[in-house]
């Protein structure tokens, strides 16, 4: 029995344009200094966002964003729907809490017949995604699998609000996230020119951690709650996650039996700009590249990993090493993987 997966392609979408700070500061009635702020001590530029800004309306869905990810990633993979045999999502904001959002893509892309499932969690739940993947595909009798991952959390800002007077728990997500989907084809056995995926985990370690970021569902009952539909502890999250990624960077390694300096791309957590830049600093990978998006991209949720993973596979070579890291803070989940070119 094989015991390689490989990793044929990777593919994304975003949401329209790029929103820029300015943009956005402009329309939440946020002044110059805001920017400078935002610039300065969260480093993200841009972003992409499923709502219009203007008028408040939601343009893009996640099952239409999932869609348009899977069929790139099938094309570029040159995997055609009847190939696949196994479809798994990772997402923390599905479009509905049923149907689940994955059915409603697999339905679209014209897959049916095969094991489908849908994890919901936060950022790392993309890798939640891939380790399902891979484990079943190594189970035996499957061969090939489409893995989605993405977000849309623009539709839990609350356009109308006053942001000079929201908590900083609640006025950072509008500046973190941006809305995305990301996808990812495995096959069984080792496909030249492709990525092995060497290994891949993920690790519950909340056991007496507070949440470090919440996002709330209301229904008939309490859709009048005062409570904030989504909340960001960042103190937290700049405590604990580089510690974090260190943890898992040093796992992956001694896993593998790879020294550092035999790695030769990172793909570090995508919270921010600002915090990737801490994170791969205090990391000792003399070698490695950086592979991030964030910046641009703002935190796409689920969807970051598969956009590190599209620019990573067009550059990664034959015998080249790479790291990944995943970390989830609404519960405080760790999550890695490596990749070999083949």
């Amino acid at each position: 029995m094989t015991t390689t997966v490989s990793l044929l392609a990777a593919a994304s979408a975003l949401p329209g344009p790029a929103v820029d700070n300015a943009a956005l500061g402009r329309r939440l009635g946020m002044d110059a200094l805001w920017e400078q702020w935002v610039e300065a001590f969260i480093g993200t530029r841009t972003r992409h966002l499923a709502v219009d800004l203007d008028s408040g309306e939601i343009r893009h869905t996640l099952v239409e964003l999932a869609q348009q990810a899977g069929g790139r990633a099938l094309d570029a993979a040159g995997v055609a729907v009847d190939e696949v045999d196994l479809v798994v999502m990772g997402t923390a904001t599905p479009d509905r809490l049923m149907p689940a959002t994955v059915n409603l893509v697999a339905d679209r892309l014209g897959i049916d017949g095969v094991p489908s499932y849908q994890l919901q969690s936060g950022c790392s739940g993309a890798v939640q995604a891939l380790t399902v993947a891979h484990g079943l595909l190594l189970s035996g009798g499957l061969r090939t699998a489409l893995v989605l991952g993405g977000d849309v959390v623009a539709r839990f800002y609350d356009l109308r609000a006053d942001l000079r007077k929201l908590p900083p728990a609640e006025l950072v997500n509008y500046v973190l996230f941006g809305d995305g989907v990301g996808a990812a084809v495995l096959r069984v056995g080792e496909v030249p020119g492709a990525a092995a995926l060497r290994t891949v985990f993920t690790r519950l370690v909340g056991l007496g951690r507070a949440p470090g970021a919440t996002l709330e569902w209301f229904g008939p009952v309490d859709r009048d709650s005062d409570r904030p539909a989504a909340t960001e502890d960042y103190k937290a999250i700049e405590q604990h996650v580089p510690v974090l990624t260190a943890e898992v960077v040093e796992e992956l390694l001694q896993r593998l039996h790879w020294a550092a300096d035999e790695v030769d791309y990172l793909l570090p957590p995508q919270l921010s700009g600002r915090m990737t830049r801490l994170i791969v600093d205090r990391l000792k990978l003399p070698r490695a590249t950086e592979v991030s998006c964030v910046a641009d991209t703002g935190n796409n949720g689920n969807g970051i990993v598969f956009l590190q993973l599209e620019r990573t596979l067009a550059r990664l070579g034959r015998g080249d090493r790479a790291l990944g890291v995943s970390i989830e803070s609404s519960k405080w989940i760790k999550s890695g993987f490596a990749l070999e070119g083949l």
